[in-house]
């Protein structure tokens, strides 16, 4: 693992630790404001989305059949790995929220908390192995079901 790796594997649990830390200004201060924001959006998902990038690249995105965009694969699999970092981002911050909720023990302060050491375990999760393409059998022409036969009328006998 390079060194640049590393800082991008630790960049979202690192975003939620500088989020915690950013609660220790004042109330209106827009640079807390966006530290917590920037991390609740995208933080926990893209740890998550890191766990999960082998599978994700072995069903690559298929481009259409006339080519404007010579990029348009990586562009796809780029913006399905941003939306599915928001989406798993606001997914996870609902659930903890909820069960906080449930506890009887929600606040803002401790909903960052528990997303922050949960972002920092899946930054330490190895990722899932993707698995092999599952191969294609010729299919053999399947026989016409009861229901399918012209002019047979459903609950008639044969």
């Amino acid at each position: 693992m390079t060194p640049q790796d590393l800082v991008i594997r630790v960049l979202p649990a690192s975003g939620g630790w500088l989020a915690l830390a950013a609660l220790a200004l004042p109330d209106g201060s827009p640079v807390r404001g966006a530290a917590v924001a920037l991390f609740l959006a995208v933080g926990p998902g893209a740890a998550l989305v890191r766990i999960c990038a082998p599978a994700l690249r072995a069903h690559r995105a298929e481009g259409p059949v006339e080519r404007h965009d010579v990029a348009f694969e990586r562009h796809s699999d780029l913006l399905e790995r941003l939306m599915l970092a928001v989406l798993l981002s606001v997914s996870a911050a609902v659930l903890v929220a909820t069960v906080l909720i449930a506890a009887r023990a929600f606040s803002g302060d401790r909903t960052l908390l528990v997303l922050t050491l949960l972002t920092t375990l899946a930054v330490l999760c190895p990722r899932l192995r993707a698995s092999p393409a599952p191969e294609t059998k010729p299919e053999t022409a399947p026989e016409a079901a009861p229901e399918t036969v012209p002019g047979a009328r459903k609950g008639s006998a044969p």
